[in-house]
């Protein structure tokens, strides 16, 4: 049984202190204050806990904080990769539903810059070694600067709060800074903090701040920052890819090897980096969530096997994963089956697809008491395509065995007897066909009225560091067959897909890639070729973690994603109609209607916000500096577009 780690008892009670007043008012007197905090190791290790929480903070996108349309997925519906099943759920960007603030809205210098900023000033009054002290520098500056990083992400020019502030001081009521000076001052403080932490495992404990996950830090805010520049005409963007690259590179070295996986499906290794019980022992992780039984629990297995679900994809999305010979579907040699039935749709595809988006089946239900939880297979063996792909659910019991298995089931081990399964109202169903289960597996408890599942969670994962250096490689210009190698065909070599070969991409390669938007430009240019195939390989990889949202907006790519119709798979009008939803009509753009023409086509979600005179604003790519922050401090000025 696993031992839990010291992070999993610092984001369990600060879960437990922020929900309970009570607790907050009634401290006891020997309790850490400012006033005597700050002596020992182990009171600044104390002290700094609660920046733990920042893995849970619910206005990051790669939160931890909660599950569903609530937590991760969150961001990479806001990016268009994935849509609410219900008719209200359309992508409140593409139909410009965004509402000003007030207040809110991740503006925020209270929680972790403040705590990090009252420990970094009592640094030179405690008893430690100058290699102790140094190390909690490093620490404190982690959690400045990933917090730092958010607030530049989402607003752009920020002010940089670096020491602890009184009601009337200045700074408190100053400008906001320049976004580079930001952007610099948070990398020298990584920088210095990757040179000056201390290897201090034995007194922190595991799964703890270390050089690693600065690292991996620098690794992702370099190719964030770098692009955002590029893209976004701001010049000097080259310093942070090369960052980003040096990071990247120590990191990889480090950690060699990829977790291949133990339930023999393919890309079982993908697939159970959500859904294993003990993510110390993968290699490649770098930094996790830990749950464990009967004190830190969650319940994202559990959610996805209700009504409760809100999350699906959508064609569009589903058209972005390759097939297993690494040709996109619109290439003329790549051997599509074509989408007339889900069946085929998925045939030979990247089996990432399979771990993403439950696979389509059909089986027979038992008989008898217990025919709710018993199956067959039914006398058409089409129908169990993919479950010899994925692995069979024998019993159906729960809980059952191994990872991802079909036939389906609910919480309560109810059969799922047929993928896909159309509508809104019951169980594991949805308007697209394509239903989200990245969380999905078949060994955890699951209780619809309480949290039993304890599959870890990571945070960071040498997987995202390969996919940023090869995005950064790319936008330095060095990226070749060898750094291919090194980085997305190991991704693909264990999801069982056919290496990249980087001579063999062209213009035609795939005619119906991406493109990215200048400032003013309407039309929008084709995304490089290369880049396109770097940028789907972390797309995919990366699926439902939270990235999307921040990586469409530093594309430029938003209007890509979000301005266009949104569809489900491909079924009969009659399929459709007895599942309560219409077809898409291509000729206007809309829903065919009860009464319409159509006898078979795609199933209709949400229109194109652009025949609705909707659609991505440029203001978007910022955040609205809340209005009560701007009363309060006249020296604010509103993010363009907001005023």
């Amino acid at each position: 049984m696993k031992k839990i780690n010291l992070l999993s008892l610092i984001l369990l009670a600060f879960a437990f202190a922020s929900c309970n007043d009570d607790f907050l008012e009634k401290l006891p007197k020997t309790d850490l204050t400012e006033d005597n905090a700050f002596t020992s190791y182990d009171n600044f290790k104390s002290f700094l806990w609660p920046c733990y929480a920042i893995f849970n903070d619910g206005t990051i996108g790669t939160s931890l904080a909660s599950w569903g349309e609530s937590g991760q997925y969150r961001s990479d519906m806001d990016a268009g990769y994935l849509e609410s099943k219900y008719t209200s759920g359309f992508n409140r960007f593409a139909f410009q539903t965004v509402s000003s603030v007030a207040s809110g809205n991740g503006w925020n210098f209270s929680n972790y810059v403040r705590r990090t900023n009252i420990m970094l000033s009592h640094l030179g009054n405690s008893s430690m070694t100058a290699a102790e002290k140094n190390h909690w520098r490093a620490v404190a500056y982690f959690f400045h600067s990933y917090w730092y990083i958010e607030l530049v992400s989402r607003f752009g020019d920020v002010p940089w709060v670096n020491k602890v502030l009184k009601e009337n001081d200045e700074e408190a009521y100053g400008p906001r800074i320049d976004r580079k000076i930001v952007a610099d001052s948070i990398m020298q403080r990584l920088k210095w903090a990757e040179e000056n932490i201390g290897n201090f495992k034995a007194k922190d404990g595991a799964n703890t701040i270390d050089r690693d996950c600065i690292l991996a830090l620098i690794s992702r805010f370099g190719l964030r920052e770098g692009t955002w520049r590029k893209y976004h005409d701001m010049g000097e963007y080259e310093g942070y890819l090369q960052e980003s690259v040096r990071a990247s590179e120590i990191l990889m070295k480090e950690y060699p090897t990829l977790y291949q996986g133990t339930d023999g499906q393919p890309a079982s290794g993908y697939g159970e980096m959500w859904t294993t019980d003990d993510l110390s022992k993968v290699p490649g992780i770098i930094l996790y969530k830990q749950y464990v039984p009967d004190l830190a629990q969650h319940n994202m297995c559990e959610i996805e096997r209700t009504s409760s679900h809100y999350v699906e994809m959508n064609k569009n999305t589903v058209n972005l994963f390759l097939m297993k010979n690494g040709k996109p579907i619109s290439n003329v040699s790549s051997g599509y089956h074509g989408d007339q039935t889900m069946y085929e749709e998925f045939r030979d595809r990247d089996p990432r697809l399979y771990h993403n988006v439950l696979p389509p089946y059909k089986v027979a239900a038992g008989t008898g008491p217990e025919g709710y939880r018993t199956w067959h297979f039914t006398s058409n063996p089409a129908d169990r395509e993919y479950i010899d792909i994925m692995g069979k659910n024998e019993s159906c019991s729960n809980p059952g065995v191994g990872m991802k298995r079909l036939p389906d089931q609910n919480w309560g081990a109810n059969l799922v007897p047929e993928i896909p399964r159309l509508g809104t109202g019951s169980f594991v169903s949805c308007r697209s066909g394509y239903y989200f289960w990245k969380n999905t597996d078949n060994w955890e408890h699951n209780f619809n009225n309480g949290a039993l599942n304890v599959s870890d969670k990571p945070i960071f994962k040498i997987e995202e560091v390969l996919l940023n250096e090869a995005e950064a490689k790319y936008e330095l210009g060095s990226f070749d067959q060898n750094v291919a190698d090194l980085t997305i065909n190991k991704l693909r070599d264990r999801a069982g897909v056919a290496k990249m070969i980087v001579a063999d991409i062209n213009e035609t390669f795939d005619p119906n890639r991406g493109r990215w938007y200048p400032k003013d430009n309407t039309e929008g240019k084709l995304v490089d070729p290369i880049l396109w195939e770097i940028r789907r390989e972390r797309i995919v990889e990366l699926m439902g973690e939270g990235f999307g949202f921040y990586d469409v907006r530093r594309w430029r790519m938003a209007p890509w994603f979000l301005n266009r119709p949104t569809l489900g798979i491909h079924v009969t009008k009659a399929k459709a109609q007895a599942s309560g939803l219409t077809l898409y009509n291509p000729q206007t753009g809309q829903s065919d209607g009860k009464n319409g023409s159509l006898k078979e086509g795609y199933i209709f979600l949400f229109n194109n916000p652009i025949t609705e005179g909707k659609g991505w604003l440029e203001k978007y790519y910022l955040y609205q500096i809340p209005t009560t922050e701007i009363v309060l401090n006249p020296e604010l000025k509103q993010n363009p577009g907001w005023e």
